[in-house]
């Protein structure tokens, strides 16, 4: 017999994280553990976090846990995932998919891939969070130092010209072969004001920018990915379009030249997976992100995403976000997650 158990925790950021929509201090995440009659001394962990204000399943906490106790019920009882119901839960699906994933392997290397094994390292963007223009550069010089080659800022939230000022330092430094330069407004532009931004923003030699204008906004983000200097990169946009004829039609109207996809966001590994196939057929660039998960999620992604051979720097955390975060032997060496697969401290 199939056993779930269901606990969460509350994650309590070191520094405030500010994006353009606000600021997380602390979120909380669920943690499923599975275990089996027939299979004794395996167990499956996965994580399960809604972000606040921004996931199509950021419900009322006791909504929330009435959807992912039946969903872990209906697994007990079929001993599958019902991935159609819970496409608009995607946290949720996330979590399952990964637990089971842990559970069959019994180990929290869920592949056999270089990283898996602690060969090879999946490199990664530096994050600059939002600050003050002090405190970003003083971010920026010391992702430099640590070796990251791709280098991502929070835009939006403080002076645009203090924006660009940073994003000069770094090229007066260092040209785009050196440095790969993204920027993530997390739709804070406007349409009226964004082509304007965007041509300033490209004398920098930019990478890419997510999400120059908020989500929904169909008719003007279609003409900037048509027309802008510097490639758009979806995020928020995609959230909530769950299916593959919505997957389909979102491409196929508004064509932009990157999706940034987060399995706690976008459907899971199997909604993401969709995702990847759909622009692939576009000729649609992607890469992975994880999205303030603690050690546990984070581990599962990049996982899964060494298996997918993106040559693309990917967006993955660091696992240095929290005071209280859960102890895995995940790093970063010279701008690239690495993993000691010798040193794990929670099972094997």
């Amino acid at each position: 017999m199939i056993h779930i158990d269901i606990c969460s925790k509350e994650l309590l950021f070191k520094k405030p994280a500010t994006t353009s929509r606000g600021t997380y201090t602390k979120r909380k995440s669920w943690f499923i553990t599975l275990s089996s009659d027939d299979r004794p001394g395996h167990k499956g962990i996965g994580e399960c976090a809604p972000l606040p204000y921004l996931s199509c399943d950021d419900l009322p906490i006791s909504q929330y846990e009435m959807v992912l106790n039946k969903a872990c019920q209906n697994f007990v009882r079929t001993g599958q995932i019902d991935t159609d119901s819970l496409c608009n839960y995607p946290s949720i699906l996330f979590g399952l998919e990964t637990a089971i994933l842990h559970f069959e392997k019994n180990r929290f290397s869920f592949f056999d891939t270089p990283f898996s094994r602690g060969e090879a390292g999946i490199p990664i963007n530096g994050l600059i969070w939002m600050d003050t223009y002090e405190n970003m550069l003083k971010q920026v010089e010391e992702k430099i130092e640590a070796g990251f080659r791709c280098i991502k800022l929070k835009i939006g939230a403080i002076d645009f010209e203090k924006e660009l000022e940073i994003l000069r330092f770094i090229r007066r430094h260092f040209s785009s072969k050196e440095i790969e330069l993204r920027v993530d407004a997390n739709g804070a532009f406007s349409p009226k004001e964004a082509m304007t931004k965007l041509d300033r923003l490209a004398e920098l030699d930019l990478h890419s920018i997510e999400q120059p204008i908020r989500a929904g906004q169909w008719e003007e983000m279609a003409r900037l990915t048509a027309s802008s200097p510097i490639p758009i990169a979806l995020d928020e946009e995609l959230i909530g379009h769950n299916t593959p004829e919505k997957k389909y039609k979102l491409l196929f109207l508004l064509r932009p030249q990157y999706i940034v996809l987060k399995p706690s966001l976008h459907g899971g590994i199997y909604g993401c997976s969709e995702w990847i196939t759909e622009a692939q057929n576009w000729k649609t660039g992607w890469w992975i992100t994880s999205a303030l998960e603690s050690n546990i999620g984070l581990n599962a992604i990049a996982q899964w995403c060494a298996t997918l051979d993106n040559p693309l720097a990917q967006g993955l955390g660091t696992g240095g976000l929290f005071t209280n975060n859960i102890d895995m032997p995940l790093s970063v060496d010279n701008g690239q997650l690495v993993i000691d697969d010798g040193q794990w401290t929670i099972d094997n």
